[in-house]
């Protein structure tokens, strides 16, 4: 289990990834783990706008 912190910084971090990738279109070449949760996060937020209606 990942201390708040942990998950704070793991946040703040794949939001800098997402704003550095959507100005310099880099996510071609982000590692994949930081791809992969972009990608995850993405999912959850298209999943709970599906669910709304």
């Amino acid at each position: 289990m990942s201390t708040s912190k942990q998950r704070r910084a793991a946040r703040r971090n794949i939001g800098k990834a997402a704003r550095a990738a959507k100005r310099k279109r880099t996510i071609s070449h982000l590692p994949k783990k930081t791809r992969r949760a972009l990608g995850k996060q993405g999912a959850k937020v298209a999943k709970r706008k599906r669910k709304k209606r």
